[in-house]
């Protein structure tokens, strides 16, 4: 099978996993060069610029500065982006946005991830970052919670659905590994008959039936912080 970088599940390499100290001293080096550049072309840019390049490189600051742990930096312009991202109709910037407040681990990143998952599943956006952001409520929740087990499905589900080619393939190796996962830490499921059974008593053979049970883990982790109207951007949806 064709091996294919991702891009928002695995961090690049040269970060954070340098295999000796040299290696993480250039790393950090090179990002502090890249912020410094990233901040240059943020005052560069002229007033006329178009708001999306400006988002744009405020992602890449913010994307930087959460790998050199700089949390309130990288809030700061991943914030700015989020909210030109979303005027300018672009959601999956703003559902990266999401990812990076998050992993800024501040006061509202939960808020944040649960804005960037309803962003994520709601358009179609690369189901990769979709996959990445329903499986940190996985990584944030206790082993016997139900709605690491509904974002595990709903991250299988997304794959199934919008994932092609190569892409699919590796997607629906990790979905499926991760609920795996969920599946022996939340009920110490083993075999592939206790799994179809723990699928069945669970309720996340259907979408119909686990779905709206995201919306209740989405709602429980932004609480009533929403950044913008969901009843506004669900109007604007194409009928199907």
């Amino acid at each position: 099978m064709k091996h294919i970088p991702l891009k928002f599940i695995k961090d690049d390499p040269s970060v954070g996993n340098a295999d000796s100290s040299e290696d993480a001293k250039e790393s950090t080096g090179m990002l502090k060069r890249l912020v410094s550049d990233l901040q240059r072309q943020l005052a560069e840019l002229s007033p006329q610029a178009e708001s999306l390049r400006r988002a744009d490189l405020l992602l890449q600051l913010g994307r930087a500065l959460v790998r050199l742990e700089s949390g309130p930096e990288a809030w700061e312009a991943a914030r700015e982006a989020f909210d030109l991202y979303i005027a300018g109709q672009a959601w999956e910037g703003a559902a990266q946005c999401c990812d990076i407040l998050f992993l800024s681990d501040q006061a509202q990143s939960l808020a944040a991830l649960g804005q960037g998952i309803w962003l994520a599943v709601t358009y179609p956006v690369d189901p990769e970052l979709t996959v990445a952001l329903l499986h940190r409520v996985v990584d944030e929740t206790p082993p016997d919670s139900d709605g690491a087990a509904v974002a595990a499905i709903t991250a299988c589900y997304v794959v199934d659905l919008r994932a092609q080619g190569a892409q699919r393939e590796h997607l629906q190796i990790y979905s499926n590994q991760v609920l795996a996962t969920v599946a022996r830490r939340h009920s110490g499921v083993e075999g592939q008959e206790d799994f179809n059974r723990w699928i069945e008593d669970m309720e996340l053979a259907d979408p119909a039936l686990f779905l709206p049970r995201l919306r209740n883990v989405v709602d429980v982790l932004v609480q009533d912080d929403w950044w913008f109207d969901r009843d506004v951007l669900r109007s604007a949806l194409p009928v199907e």
